[in-house]
């Protein structure tokens, strides 16, 4: 039995160019200490707290010593990569019909240690726990006490917190570096999104494979050309349509778009064909595909609704 050999193919896939990298301008941080501020002087004022100082300093002996009215230091101890919350995907949208992906944002834990310092210790006690119950009420920042930057949709996730968790071995004792005497303090950890600022545009897709099948045994000519070609079926809108029902009726052959509304045909000789694609709910489009070409990208129309008619 002769071998069939395969002679050339031409692969279907997307060319990407190469990536955009432009930082933007990140005041997340600072953003995030004055929410901070804004929410616990509110808090605090509703329960008669009037006058108390939110800072974050590094709450130092030197610091300590020159203080005059009660304050609420918020120390940013840390700040790391929340894994539990890491995101691989990257988003694609698409801009003036040019398809784009964008990297993912980096969810990062900031860490708090929350101290409360004034001249008696009952009084300091009373401030903390007003502090830890002001915290623990809110499992996510709530807009109206958000500024800067952390306004305009920078964050497109929620700011979530956590209040008093358990500390891990890693964490570093923020006492000993900074050489202050140890205090109680309120571990707070508030979940922000860092902006990549990098994303990557898609070239033209490749939607044809040609491929050349041959016997051995015979001499070139004999060779029988085939090609893969693709497509997509859409609305009127531009979303791609999934689960559509598409035909070349004219060699009987069949597919189904995937969830981007992507479809294929395979082993199809040269010439012009007739290809229609019909959704779940009625809707229609028809068009002309070129093999070999570029495919083709059907616009389904809706179903016309059916009359009753009048007895």
């Amino acid at each position: 039995m002769a071998a069939v050999s395969l002679i050339s193919i031409q692969v279907v896939s997307y060319r990407l160019m190469a990536p955009t990298i432009s930082p933007p301008l990140n005041t997340m941080l600072a953003d995030l200490d004055e929410s901070l501020r804004s929410l616990l002087k509110r808090d605090l004022a509703r329960h008669g707290f009037d006058g108390v100082e939110i800072v974050f300093d590094a709450p130092t002996k030197e610091w300590a010593a020159s203080l005059s009215a009660p304050t609420v230091n918020l120390f940013l101890y840390d700040i790391r990569e929340s894994t539990d919350n890491r995101l691989h995907e990257w988003n694609q949208q698409k801009s003036n019909g040019q398809a784009i992906d964008v990297r993912p944002p980096l969810r990062v834990d900031a860490s708090y240690a929350v101290t409360a310092w004034t001249r008696e210790v009952e009084d300091e006690h009373r401030l903390l726990s007003q502090v830890l119950g002001i915290l623990y009420a809110y499992t996510e920042l709530p807009n109206d006490i958000l500024a800067g930057a952390l306004t305009n949709g920078t964050q497109p996730y929620p700011l979530e917190t956590k209040i008093v968790q358990e500390r891990s071995d890693d964490k570093a004792d923020f006492w000993t570096s900074i050489g202050g005497q140890y205090k109680a303090s309120l571990d707070y950890v508030v979940l922000v999104s860092c902006d990549a600022g990098t994303l990557i545009e898609r070239g033209p897709e490749v939607r044809t494979q040609r491929m050349l099948l041959g016997d051995s045994a015979r001499p070139r000519r004999t060779m029988e050309e085939l090609h893969r070609i693709g497509g997509t079926v859409a609305d009127a809108d531009g979303e791609p349509v999934p689960n559509a029902w598409v035909a070349l009726p004219d060699v009987g052959m069949w597919a189904a778009s995937d969830a981007a509304g992507r479809f294929r045909f395979g082993r199809i000789e040269p010439g012009t064909y007739r290809c229609i694609a019909r959704t779940v709910d009625g809707g229609e489009a028809s068009g002309e595909v070129e093999v070999p070409g570029k495919g083709v990208d059907l616009v389904v129309k809706p179903a016309k609704p059916t009359t009753k008619k009048k007895s």
